[in-house]
């Protein structure tokens, strides 16, 4: 597996952008979508031969003057900087945040309450290895006919790469294991002797699904968008989702889903067995 985490970051971020974006001509004969190297290097006011001592590993300590060109060039958002700053922390090594801690696997009473009030909406509480600690009624009766909840304990990334099921609860399954993998790379990934496990184990069971994914995507999962789901009873549904982190100390995330149309809303309505409208429809 790589550990060029930062150079990873930088290159599928110039990729991403177009010259059009950064005021630059759109020539014929490109052969990639985004920004050439020396087109960054430009923008950035480095040199070509910097951007790819950078993007392949061989330098992984830029002053902070050239991090905020680089991102400035990019047109990174606030979520991306803190994210590059991250990367070349990590890259110093000897430190993590995380240090040697165990998942956390207590749900606090306050987070429990919330999850009550939450009630009809499929809320979820997972930690950094994506287990499933906790959730609201609403979500047991989204998520345990796919199979999901079957686990002990039930672990989101595992299903989705190693069960059969998930291909078929996720239409668009491709786009889902992408955030799986981008969720578990978030922070130190493998300096993470417990998370480390886990991508072992995923790379022997799934292979190349999980494996190559590690190796190109970036660990910036989204925080919110749209995801269908092919629910038994309800037929497909597309939920709006917003992930919410908890204090840093509670190293969890609450994921909330919510109707992306009214076709979903009342089909959640139907398995909750709520009264039409009690979980109305937002647009993602």
């Amino acid at each position: 597996m790589s550990d060029n985490e930062l150079g990873l970051f930088l290159r599928s971020r110039r990729e991403a952008v177009t010259p059009a974006e950064v005021g630059l001509p759109t020539g014929p004969r490109r052969r990639t979508p985004g920004l050439r190297r020396a087109e960054l290097a430009t923008l950035a006011g480095v040199s070509v031969e910097y951007v790819t001592r950078l993007e392949q590993g061989r330098d992984r300590r830029p002053s902070a003057q050239v991090l905020a060109a680089l991102a400035d060039a990019l047109r990174l958002i606030a979520s991306e900087r803190i994210h590059l700053h991250q990367l070349t922390k990590a890259a110093e090594g000897g430190f993590t945040c995380m240090g040697g801690a165990a998942p956390n696997r207590t749900v606090r009473p306050t987070v429990r309450a919330l999850l009550d009030r939450l009630e009809p909406a499929p809320a979820v509480l997972l930690n950094r290895l994506s287990e499933i600690l906790a959730c609201t009624t609403g979500y047991e009766r989204l998520a345990g006919p796919i199979g999901l909840l079957d686990g002990s304990p039930p672990n989101l990334a595992r299903f989705v790469f190693t069960d059969d099921r998930a291909r078929t609860a996720y239409p668009d399954w491709d786009r889902i294991a992408d955030e799986q993998v981008a969720a578990l790379k978030q922070g130190p990934f493998r300096a993470d002797r417990h998370v480390a496990q886990l991508a072992d184990e995923l790379s022997v069971t799934a292979g190349v699904a999980f494996a190559g994914r590690v190796e190109t995507l970036p660990g910036l999962p989204k925080s919110s968008g749209i995801a269908r789901l092919v629910h038994p009873e309800a037929g497909e549904l597309r939920l709006a989702y917003e992930t919410l982190e908890l204090p840093a100390d509670d190293d969890q995330r609450l994921v909330v889903h919510l109707p992306a149309d009214d076709a979903t809303s009342a089909a959640l309505d139907h398995l909750t067995g709520r009264r039409p409208g009690v979980l109305r429809a937002v647009s993602g």
